[in-house]
């Protein structure tokens, strides 16, 4: 990248690091079970919500004790349970013409990442029936209130539950993108480690590893303050501690919940902090060849954080020292090394790949300038990148050896 392109870059990033005190971000207020949302809601004389999930979220009994609980206050309920896995404009505008038809209220979402991002969406779009969703891409462009918004995460992973953003994948193109303000942050978070009991082994692994990028991310990034470094070591101690344990046990409770707040402390730190190049790369990466994000996530950030080299070594020594992964016959930079070695042990363990091999040499121009649009500028990455030297990393993705 020149130089005049990385000036622009970083005196933008400065000036969004400044602006993140004065910002008017909160924090959702947390509840511990389902069962006390039908009692907050008649507190506040809602009588009618929409409930966003996916079909399996409500195969799967996750949603039985809420809708129970609904009808014992005599809160009239929608379901919308058409999410996919990456939600898409169509999802949304089905579940905003069910919220309409019914005269909802307020917005319940159940389950992972996705249903909070089409809840998010939705609420958006009610806040500014004036908008179509691609013309609130981007930054702060809803600037106004949505319903009540719940969010019950039912994987412990994507942090959504705290966070400003909603990733939504365009219904004609298949792209993705996010929409972000500070209104799409929940009003009330339930962590209730009961919800994710019966996460598939694989699942468990991979939404872990995307709470752990969001931590990692979050710490190693220009804009960390304070507080979200805090949240975010605190984070990645909680995940080194209790993401195996959880993955060998799903009916470990106290595993369970240790990971669900983890994820939420990832969320609050990355909202204020952001992301980097792991979740550009995989975004792009996950919309063309259908990979999950928490498991293109795990792939690519041990990748990234060793291709980023001394730039990070501090912050990830520091994470090292925190954690008890390294001590003080450490340097930073072995310490580093052994915390980027610790995570892909932890992806070994859990049989997690080490690369794709579905990756196409003749995809990857085009997946390097999406992935450069979506973090340059707005990412205060360790290192920038352009499109060209971003193209390494998918190499390395999928296993070629630099």
């Amino acid at each position: 990248m020149n130089f005049l392109k990385k000036a622009a870059y970083r005196c933008y990033q400065a000036v969004m690091r400044l602006a993140i005190p004065l910002l008017p971000y909160r924090e959702p207020q947390l509840i511990e079970g389902t069962r006390d949302i039908a009692p907050l809601l008649k507190s506040g004389n809602i009588g009618r919500v929409l409930l966003v999930a996916g079909k399996t979220v409500r195969v799967r009994g996750l949603t039985d004790e809420l809708e129970a609980a609904l009808r014992e206050y005599k809160i009239e309920y929608a379901v919308y349970d058409g999410t996919v896995p990456d939600p898409t404009t169509d999802n949304v505008e089905e579940a905003v013409a069910l919220y309409l038809e019914c005269g909802c209220e307020a917005i319940i979402a159940v389950g992972g990442g996705s249903a909070m991002d089409c809840a998010k969406a939705v609420g958006a779009r009610i806040a500014r029936p004036d908008k179509p969703l691609s013309g609130m891409r981007g930054l702060l462009k809803i600037r106004k209130k949505i319903p009540l918004f719940i969010a019950v995460p039912t994987t412990a992973g994507t942090g959504s539950e705290a966070t400003v953003a909603a990733v939504i994948t365009d219904g004609v193109t298949h792209q993705k993108y996010a929409i972000s303000d500070f209104s799409l942050i929940p009003h009330y978070a339930v962590l209730d480690p009961r919800l994710t009991v019966c996460m598939p082994r694989h699942l468990t692994a991979a939404t872990g590893m995307d709470a752990l990028t969001h931590a990692i991310e979050a710490y190693v990034g220009r804009a960390r303050t304070s507080d979200t470094g805090a949240a975010a070591t605190e984070a990645v101690r909680l995940i080194f501690e209790n993401l195996e344990p959880a993955y060998r046990d799903g009916e470990n409770l106290t595993a369970r919940k240790n990971m669900l707040y983890a994820s939420y402390l990832a969320g609050t730190a990355f909202t204020r902090s952001y992301v980097g190049y792991v979740h550009a790369v995989a975004h792009t990466i996950g919309a063309r060849y259908g990979i999950s994000h928490g498991l293109a996530n795990a792939v690519l950030l041990p990748k990234v954080l060793r291709a980023y080299g001394g730039a990070v070594a501090k912050p990830l020594a520091s994470l090292a020292f925190a954690t008890g992964i390294a001590d003080a016959s450490h340097d930073a930079a072995s310490a580093a090394e052994l915390l980027i070695s610790h995570i892909e042990n932890m992806c070994a363990v859990m049989e997690l790949p080490a690369s794709f091999d579905c990756i196409r040499d003749e995809d990857i121009p085009e997946l390097a300038r999406l992935a450069d649009k979506e973090a340059n500028p707005l990412y205060p990455v360790p290192v920038l990148w352009n499109s060209g030297e971003l193209e390494k990393i998918y190499h390395l993705a999928k296993g070629e050896k630099q």
